[in-house]
């Protein structure tokens, strides 16, 4: 446990508490009333009900249009049912900048909706609370769905012999079941939307703002520190909370019911109204998640494959180097990056599933979920605060990129780990041990074989997240070695079509990069009916 603690020490809690001090310390001494003068500003309250506002419009829209897609993946069985799940987790591991830039191609200028109809939505909050709900979509539909597939549907069928109608028996009996599941993925969906940044960066412009996009114009535009280490101490406290409420509702959910097999409670669909369902859940996903790839993918080949051919050519100006280096850049990075997830998760995941933890060891596993929540922006430019000295001063090693994106890896390694670890027969541990095994030949010889499968699963799940990591990395990427979340903002960011093509060229290859990976994740995994 001492590497993982001090891994999150080092290169999580040191760069956040440094660009914190450097805020709110003038000449040493700690002005906490900047708080109050930074909060009672009229453009800061506007961006705090922004972020909380959006936030709570995504996470009721997410839930209204997955929940329906929850109940059909639960409880009906159809062909292409495992194609159309890892469908709609493909958004989930798409980085933000290529749903941005994804939405941007259906909704901005140009877009289809442009050329169609000549409606225009990238300048309006519809853009960003569709592109939420767009990327949250299967958080609510793995989790929700998980939990649905094995609640036992004959006490279901119980209240309605005994005279309860179809929806009062679905609301007294399922509902209150399904209530903390609901709660969590609610939670993580909120979580998501309240630190959105890739995608309000992209589709808000300079009308919308949420926390962390404000973080990042005060740190690297206005090189206003104070007042990003106010905001980053507002998230940063929000964020506490809403994981203390979400572990209360995941304890809640794991002890809610006793679970049946899921492969007993799906059925193939009967009646208009389940055939209804599921065409309404299909449609839902090929205008919701498909359509906004299939433009995406179009319009990067507007005028053929000349937008590719030109991503070979380096114009001195955007970029140093040709923009088809930060392909493979980015393939670099996430492997390494990987690599140290793999291994500070695994260890971390270990630690936490022994029978004989603490209480101060079972903290710690909250206290990884974090950096999921806390500003990567401050993260990034933490990094750059306080990795600037021996024997630390990392500033010019390319070792900062995957740095950042492991923190990110971490928890999904550990959350994916984590339950086959606890699984494990203790005594299989015992007995080896009696037989005179060491330590690391028991976890070779008796671990490993059980969670063989889950480490692959949890690499290939760190690679993605690593490989679309973008808030931290906008900040330590060096200009000749930009990452391809950084490449396609960096084009974004400039006039001219042939900057526009190549950022939706760029944004195509890392789509089907993250595609790739995810396919390959639903064909090793064997419980799919949990969350990630």
């Amino acid at each position: 446990m001492a590497l993982p603690v001090a891994f999150f020490g080092v290169f999580f809690a040191w760069p956040v508490a440094a660009i914190v001090a450097r805020g709110l310390k003038v000449d040493g001494v700690w002005r906490f009333g900047r708080i109050a003068d930074v909060l009672g500003q009229s453009d800061i309250r506007h961006v705090l009900w922004f972020t909380t506002w959006q936030a709570l419009a995504s996470t009721a829209l997410t839930l209204l249009a997955a929940l329906p897609a929850a109940y059909v993946f639960a409880r009906l069985d159809f062909p292409g049912k495992q194609v159309l799940r890892a469908v709609v987790t493909v958004p989930f591991v798409l980085p933000t900048v290529v749903v941005g830039t994804a939405f941007l191609a259906l909704v901005g200028r140009g877009g289809l909706l442009d050329e169609l109809w000549g409606v225009r939505l990238d300048t309006t909050v519809w853009a960003i609370l569709l592109a939420h709900v767009f990327f949250n979509y299967a958080v609510v539909v793995r989790t929700v769905g998980g939990l649905w597939a094995q609640l036992d549907p004959r006490q279901e069928e119980a209240a309605r012999m005994l005279g309860a109608s179809p929806p009062a028996a679905w609301r007294k009996v399922t509902l209150p079941a399904l209530a903390p599941a609901v709660a969590a993925a609610a939670l993580m969906v909120f979580l998501f939307t309240f630190t959105s940044f890739g995608v309000v960066q992209i589709l808000g412009g300079p009308t919308f703002s949420t926390l962390e996009v404000e973080i990042y114009r005060q740190t690297s535009e206005i090189f206003d520190l104070s007042t990003a280490a106010v905001l980053t101490i507002v998230q940063f406290a929000a964020v506490g909370a809403i994981l203390a409420v979400h572990a209360w509702t995941v304890r809640r959910r794991e002890s809610a019911l006793r679970l049946v097999d899921p492969s007993v409670t799906a059925r193939r669909p009967r009646g208009a109204g389940q055939w209804a369902l599921l065409g309404g859940v299909l449609a839902t996903v090929a205008v919701l998640l498909v359509l906004p790839l299939a433009v995406l993918v179009r319009r990067s080949l507007d005028g053929g494959f000349g937008y590719y051919r030109a991503l070979g050519d380096a114009d001195g100006g955007t970029f140093l180097v040709a923009p088809i280096e930060s392909v493979v850049n980015s393939l670099e990075y996430a492997v390494a990056a990987t690599a140290i997830a793999v291994v500070i998760g695994g260890l971390a995941a270990a630690a936490l599933a022994r029978r004989d933890a603490g209480r101060l060891v079972r903290g710690f596993d909250a206290l990884l979920m974090l950096p999921l929540g806390v500003s990567a922006v401050t993260v990034g430019f933490g990094f750059l605060i306080a990795l600037d000295k021996p024997p630390l001063d990392l500033r010019q090693s390319w070792i900062l990129v995957p740095l950042a994106q492991a923190l990110v890896g971490v928890p999904f390694v550990v959350r994916t780990m984590l339950p086959v670890l606890r699984a494990v027969d203790e005594r299989l541990r015992e007995a080896a041990a009696v037989l005179g095994a060491a330590p690391w030949r028991v976890w070779r010889e008796v671990d490993l074989p059980m969670v063989r499968r889950a480490l692959l699963i949890a690499a290939g799940f760190a690679f993605a997240v690593s490989l679309g990591e973008f808030g931290a990395t906008v900040f330590i990427a060096r200009p000749d070695n930009p990452t391809l979340p950084v490449a396609v903002a960096r084009l974004l960011s400039r006039p001219g079509d042939l900057n526009y093509g190549q950022a939706m060229a760029l944004s195509t290859i890392l789509m089907v990069v993250c595609a790739v990976a995810l396919l390959v994740l639903e064909r090793l995994r064997t419980d799919r009916t949990g969350e990630f």
